[in-house]
């Protein structure tokens, strides 16, 4: 049936801040879903409270509300805009919460408003724990024996039926929030009460573990005529016990016999069909039983989910676009060229390659936390690696996570204390997959390994023949090793700085000798469909094969470099404004490139820029797609601190670097140059000193004073950042930031205790400056920029401190030779202000000036990073209506027994914004007075 013609306006519920357990990939999704429905003519409304997005930009929806997710927000948006329908399903479990409110409330029937892409009552059913295991039972689909409870007493007496050990699932709770598993009674009341309390109905299912069985995923789509189609099987490296976003993924399933998994497929779509008659997009979980291979289902979403973004990813097939277009009324047959640009929707992906998913994790931010994996998600982001072999791919992901590792092994940082490996090969953790490698290493068996992990002996074997490899490779040295364990080596997915440790030689050695062998990196096509079509979607992956699928054009062509996977630090902001860099630089007339291996975002979207490479944003891999493509230049400060890191070494092998040069970039970090510059431009800043090593630091903190910000050189997000106010905590602080980042520069701020903060944010080209907008912290100095509440513009700054702040700003943008964004970080006292850093780059707080002011800052900063425009070219017409409110977001509640004070390491994991007319408004007041009052206690 062809598309509903009746529905012309559409609106979109979003998924609200960044938190663990529902991030950047409904970002990605609603993104998808409103360029899709665009196409189509149809008027998108969208509302989501995340500035950071750019799900929230005027580029992809017709008309956007920066409003909380709230009933009262919803109204307000209908009775001004004639909507025809909601999609509900690209938001996550928060829109779908408000999607459910406003139904019950009786909202979308009271303004006419039909919900396409899902069925309420499939909601219902898939949320509610005991409706769900009805449902199954009804369907015969296996469950694990259980049943809901509504209180303490119900639960002690299902516990008492059943027997242990047990699992705990709140009912509508996201990323395994307040779920875990139970092995005995003295756990059971703790983990019951904290179940119930989590439940926003007050309800947890109590059933028995099926802790250690395999774990799979299948990812769906079914249109209004009934077509299903399987898009991607994903196993679960880890088995039943970590929840599938801490867990490591792998596509497609590598350890599942056909037999198996054409059955799962049937309970798949016999499971979607049951729970309702709705278009759209469908994830469903199952645990096989490793001894006879029996299935059990898990959980369904009727909705795009987390796994949707990697299944798109990982094939090629745009889920959240195809969803769209099923949910207005289009069959999977009627989409004809809508994924290679030469095959129809109706087609199940094949794949002639292997993903890894591997998720990234920021246990240091929170000192004290339980660091095991379990029910309940802990990741804050994650990376993708695709190789031709499950090695390669492995390798990549690993190469990916910016943990200083380069892959698995072979970078002299390996554990050898066996008691240490097998407790942490027995308790899930983040670093589990190294422990393995370290503990084949070390001789410790498969079947000793297998017994403590229950990971499967497939995956196993495949990381020991990588311990083999690397053996035999430290038997030789670079002149000697053969050309065929060069390359086997290459082709298992070994960096060249990996073969260059085992053969105590240079990475660049090593990189010239394997070149001198005819080993050389060649880039293929996603196609979706293993060649059987031809296909013109230019996304790539790299190998060391044969044939190079990746033809390189004559045109003039910019690389943007991205920002690798999401960190506390380092989030979705990078992601607007690289996907605006790209959006940017194709208008100027340039065939634009990303390199970048978030599988969440919508950078790696394979329409977005005119070539995707998918690979790790690591120098190797940079290195050989700019010889390939022979760019223009690279642009660095749009990707946050994981591009900039690279600028040295592009200037080295003589690479441009479009906008600031590294120079520039490099002397604002160096605080001795930085300092001069400040004192010769008359500049004030607080007292410093650099330290390599702990006396160095004692000797400096003599001169300088208590208290001191003691931080490292060249990281985002405060990472290592304290204020120590004496000689014994300074020693200690400075030799663990060295324990974690050695041979790095630590730096040593007086800190300007009871000062206010803030921060102004410009565009340069070098000759001209315009401050795209000044923000004032709520909070006094001292607890991270990213943790603030902040203000835009200032609300009590005096017209002194504002000239002073606009006139500096000016000064160093200049003095830096800056070509593109900067931002500076002040404190101000008695009426002075202070330069407490100035960073060459796009910052956290553009994307949320943008949306603010309304106005494509990042696109402006580009052309003028190209050179094609000066700051004067651009007419600056900012909306300054009121005051843009900066609200952190946190996800203490996935670290409960976490100190939750705030300080200057960074600990939020997302923001909002919220408008005002003037300071008298009540929210305003509510958060000045609590900020202030908990920051005295």
């Amino acid at each position: 049936m062809p598309r509903n013609k009746e529905l012309k306006s559409v609106l979109i519920i979003g998924s609200g801040p960044i938190i663990i357990g529902q991030a950047c990939e409904f970002d990605y999704s609603g993104s998808q879903a409103a360029r899709s429905l665009r196409e189509e003519g149809i008027e998108v409304t969208l509302i989501n409270s995340n500035p950071a997005t750019i799900m929230t930009d005027s580029v992809t929806a017709d008309n956007i509300y920066l409003k909380p997710l709230e009933k009262k927000y919803i109204i307000e948006i209908l009775k001004k805009h004639k909507i025809d329908a909601v999609l509900p399903t690209m938001g996550g479990q928060t829109a779908l919460n408000l999607a459910i409110d406003c139904q019950e409330a009786g909202i979308w029937e009271d303004f006419g408003v039909e919900i396409i892409g899902v069925d309420i009552n499939a909601i219902q059913t898939t949320e509610d724990r005991e409706l769900f295991r009805k449902k199954m039972l009804e369907l015969n689909v296996n469950v694990c024996e259980g049943r809901t409870a509504k209180s303490f007493l119900e639960g002690k007496e299902i516990a008492q039926e059943i027997g242990f050990p047990l699992v705990i699932r709140p009912s509508f709770t996201l990323g395994g929030y307040g779920g875990g598993f139970v092995h005995n009674k003295e756990e059971f009341e703790t983990a019951l009460t904290r179940g119930l309390h989590a439940s926003p109905v007050h309800e947890v299912l109590i059933e028995q573990s099926i802790l250690g069985w395999k774990e799979y995923e299948l990812e769906l789509l079914r249109d209004g005529a009934g077509n299903v189609i399987i898009i991607c099987s994903i196993e679960n490296f880890d088995p039943m016990g970590v929840h599938t976003g801490d867990s490591i993924t792998v596509a497609p399933a590598m350890t599942l016999p056909d037999t198996v998994y054409q059955h799962m497929r049937d309970l798949a779509i016999k499971m979607m069909n049951g729970i309702g008659k709705f278009a759209g997009g469908c994830n469903v979980q199952f645990a096989v039983n490793p001894e006879d291979d029996s299935i059990v289902g898990i959980e369904i979403n009727p909705r795009v989910s987390r796994s949707s973004a990697l299944a798109s990813k990982a094939t090629g097939y745009p889920i959240a676009k195809i969803a769209a277009k099923l949910a207005i009324g289009y069959n999977l047959d009627e989409l004809k060229n809508a994924i290679t640009g030469s095959t129809s929707a109706f087609f199940e992906p094949t794949l002639d390659y292997v993903i890894v998913k591997i998720p990234r994790w920021n246990f240091d931010k929170f000192v004290g936390a339980d660091r095991k994996l379990g029910l309940q998600m802990k990741a804050v982001g994650e990376v993708m690696g695709i190789g031709r072999n499950f090695q390669e791919a492995l390798q990549k992901a690993c190469q990916s996570l910016e943990i200083n590792r380069n892959g698995m092994g072979a970078d002299g940082r390996e554990w050898t204390k066996q008691e240490q490996i097998l407790d942490s090969l027995e308790h899930p953790s983040w670093d589990r997959i190294f422990r393995i490698y370290d503990a084949l290493k070390l001789g410790i068996s498969r079947k000793t390994i297998f017994k403590l992990t229950k990971i499967d002996k497939w995956f196993l074997n495949q990381i020991e023949e990588l311990v083999h490899l690397e053996q035999e490779i430290k038997g030789y040295t670079l002149e000697s090793i053969p050309e065929e364990l060069m390359r086997l080596a290459k082709q298992k997915g070994y960096a060249d700085r990996q073969i260059a440790h085992l053969l105590h030689c240079l990475e660049s050695e090593v990189y010239n000798k394997r070149k001198s062998m005819g080993i050389n990196r060649v880039w293929k096509l996603v196609d979706t469909c293993a060649a059987e079509f031809e296909a013109q979607t230019p996304y790539y992956y790299s190998a060391f094969d044969e044939e190079n699928e990746s033809v390189s054009s004559d045109k003039k062509k910019i690389i943007v470099l991205g920002a690798g996977p999401n960190r506390i630090g380092q989030g979705i902001e990078f992601d607007y404004c690289c996907v605006h860099g790209v959006l940017a630089a194709k208008e100027a007339g340039y065939e634009t490139i990303m390199i970048n291996c978030n599988p969440e975002t919508v950078s790696t979207d394979f329409d977005i820029s005119d070539k995707l490479y998918f690979e790790p944003v690591f120098w190797e891999h940079i290195y050989e797609i700019i010889e390939h493509e022979k760019p223009e230049g690279v642009i660095v400060q749009l990707g946050g601190q994981t591009a900039l890191k690279l600028a040295e070494k592009l200037e080295r092998y003589g690479v441009k670097i479009i906008g600031t040069s590294y120079k520039a970039l490099d002397l604002a970090e160096d605080r001795g140059s930085f300092s001069d510059l400040l004192k010769k431009n008359d500049i004030p800043y607080p007292e410093f000193g650099v330290a390599e090593n702990a006396d160095e630091a004692l000797e400096a903190c003599k001169e300088i004073g208590f208290p001191l910000l003691v931080r490292p050189s060249y990281v985002l997000g405060g990472q290592s950042m304290k204020i120590v106010i004496n000689e014994e905590e300074l020693e200690e602080h400075v030799v663990d930031i060295l324990k974690k980042i050695p041979n790095n520069r630590i730096l040593l701020d007086h800190f300007l205790d009871g000062a206010i903060e803030a921060e102004a944010d410009a565009i340069c080209d070098g000759e001209n400056v315009y401050i795209i907008g000044i923000m004032q912290h709520i909070e006094p100095a001292g607890i991270h920029s990213g943790d603030s509440y902040a203000v835009l513009p200032p609300y009590n700054l005096g017209d002194l401190i504002i000239h002073q702040i606009e006139d500096y700003t000016r000064k160093i943008a200049l003095a830096l030779d800056t070509v593109g964004l900067l931002n500076i970080q002040f404190a101000i006292k008695d009426d002075k202000v202070y330069i407490i850093e100035a960073n060459p780059r796009a910052s956290r707080t553009v994307p949320f000036i943008c949306k603010a002011y309304g106005e494509p800052y990042v696109n402006y900063a580009t052309k003028v990073m190209l050179g094609d425009k000066k700051v004067t070219d651009f007419d600056f017409k900012p909306t300054k209506k009121g005051y843009a409110i900066k609200i952190p977001v946190f996800s203490f509640n996935k670290f409960p027994n976490v100190n939750k004070q705030l300080g200057p390491e960074m600990k939020s994991t997302g923001e909002a914004i919220y408008f005002i007319d003037d300071l008298r408004d009540e929210f305003f007041y509510q958060i000045y007075s609590e900020r202030n009052l908990y920051l005295s206690r």
